[in-house]
């Protein structure tokens, strides 16, 4: 029941990342703190479908 999603960072708006979550245990979605190659820095990314 894992679900691939994409995350996209809060900064700049790209979509940079893609991870998967278990939809069944996690019924929010996903912030994570993550390198941004396109500002160079670390900032949030947030999941977007």
């Amino acid at each position: 029941m894992r679900e691939i999603v994409t995350l996209q960072c809060a900064e700049c708006g790209r979509r940079n990342y893609t991870t998967t979550r278990n939809k069944k245990q996690n019924r929010e979605k996903i912030k994570i703190k993550k390198f941004c190659k396109f500002d160079r820095k670390h900032t949030v990314h947030k999941e977007v479908k």
